[in-house]
């Protein structure tokens, strides 16, 4: 039931979810929610870990950059006579030890503390990113489940009467009491058939995509029992930003959305980095300085006197003249690399827009299919049924066109079925473009119908 504690919801970091209400499964005697197993996936996809661990090492390397090199530190002899190796014969002669410090161009230090930290920011926005992709994903593989669970709960509640036909037929062949033929008999058995090869290729579809969920949910056993509810719910986009879908969302408000899109921000984060590498690259053309100092001891001469020990301290600096190969190469090279950027950039907003306006398109035709089902096309093919079998109990129609009509109407239950699955898999791929993880009151999508709460039992 809605109400069970079982099918509690709660609220997902990423703002934009999807909520079906009574959905659970059944790993290792733990119950799952969609939601629950959104949440399980993301807690432990370790690409997340991984870009944690490259935020913390960008992060370690900013700070490191923004450090002066290490002073230079020499011990040496200077001018010690090779005649005696007598440390206090010649006055010249003296033990130095030297200290040097370089200081980096211009502002290299801090533009170079700059980029990495403007990188490693780019790590949220991408971690991000790939939290919604996984709720896509997992949503994606889950509804595929619930449609093959379902689908089959559909056939094995239709042959029974499939049983029944092959059993009519059976019994009028054998009294000849109707107008039943041979072949007819055959052609039930036959659909009955196949209807059991259906069933064995639906099975073994659903194990595969067992397998695949069971991937994202860290189970090595993959034995998932879904449990489903009788109905799965109609979700309705509602949010403010977006209710305007089925009426086509404008432009402007499009392009506003898909920019606080975490893929567009991270590209941005990215091309604001690059900026920084222009400016450093800017920085060769400065000089780089260094300083030095260096004191120098000297024994007492010969007759004990004692002598005057030295003391040096020095400025080197490098003159950047010859820039045409070097400097001017470095910053046309950096300046290049951010206007890659700017087109990956336009690129990506141009996937995120052409993809929104597939999902938009798709999720419109998908409506009025689902309208046209539960409006006309359910309720006609039953009536064709119920009419054909009608028309055959009295002698006045054919055995053949009541197996057709039946399996007809069994198809459009089927594939109404689908046209609902494939509703929350775009409802899915539009929470993912329309994402607005910046404003976290926006946490509600979909809104899920009133269900029976009756389950069909997991054979």
């Amino acid at each position: 039931m809605i109400g069970n504690s079982q099918y509690k919801i709660r609220p997902l970091c990423v703002a934009l979810v999807l909520v079906w209400s009574g959905i659970s499964v059944d790993l290792h005697a733990e119950q799952y929610s969609l939601l629950e197993a959104i949440e399980k996936a993301q807690s432990q996809d370790p690409w997340l870990d991984g870009s944690r661990f490259r935020e913390e090492s960008l992060e370690s390397l900013s700070i490191s950059a923004g450090t002066l090199p290490d002073p230079t530190v020499s011990l040496g002899i200077a001018n010690l006579p090779i005649d005696s190796f007598d440390f206090s014969q010649e006055g010249m002669t003296q033990f130095k030890v030297g200290v040097s410090q370089m200081f980096p161009r211009g502002k290299t230090l801090a533009l170079r503390q700059e980029k990495l930290e403007k990188m490693s920011q780019m790590q949220p926005l991408v971690r991000e990113d790939r939290r919604a992709q996984v709720s896509v994903t997992v949503a994606q593989l889950w509804l595929e489940v619930y449609r093959i669970q379902k689908t089959i709960a559909l056939i094995e509640q239709d042959r029974s009467l499939f049983e029944h036909l092959v059993d009519v037929a059976q019994s009028s062949y054998t009294t000849a009491s109707g107008r039943t033929r041979q072949q007819d008999l055959i052609r039930a058995q036959l659909e009955l058939t196949r209807l059991e090869d259906r069933l064995t290729m639906l099975r073994q579809r659903r194990e595969s995509q067992l397998a695949q969920l069971g991937e994202w949910l860290a189970d090595s056993s993959y034995e998932l029992a879904i449990e489903m509810p009788k109905n799965l719910g109609t979700g309705h986009l509602k949010d403010p930003l977006i209710n305007e879908i089925e009426t086509g969302i404008r432009a402007q408000k499009l392009a506003q959305i898909l920019m606080a899109h975490p893929k567009i921000r991270s590209v941005d984060q990215k091309i604001s980095a690059e900026e920084s590498g222009v400016k450093l690259a800017k920085q060769s053309y400065k000089p780089q300085w260094g300083i030095n100092a260096s004191y120098g001891y000297r024994d007492a001469d010969p007759m004990g006197n004692d002598r005057a020990d030295f003391f040096s301290v020095g400025v080197s600096l490098d003159v950047p003249l010859f820039t045409g190969k070097r400097q001017d190469k470095q910053v046309q090279a950096a300046v290049a690399e951010r206007e890659a950027i700017k087109t990956e950039r336009t690129l990506v907003l141009r996937q995120l827009r052409s993809g929104f306006e597939t999902a938009e398109s798709q999720y419109r035709r998908l409506l009025e299919r689902r309208e046209l089902y539960r409006s006309r096309l359910l309720k006609e093919m039953s009536e064709q049924a119920e009419a054909s079998l009608t028309a055959y109990t009295h002698d006045d129609g054919d055995f053949a066109e009541v197996v057709r009509a039946r399996i007809a109407e069994l198809n459009a239950r089927i594939e109404a079925l689908n046209v609902e699955v494939d509703i929350h898999k775009i409802v899915a791929q539009l929470n993912y473009f329309l994402n607005p993880s910046h404003n976290k009151n926006s946490a509600v999508l979909t809104d899920v119908s009133s269900a029976s709460g009756e389950l069909i039992d997991h054979e």
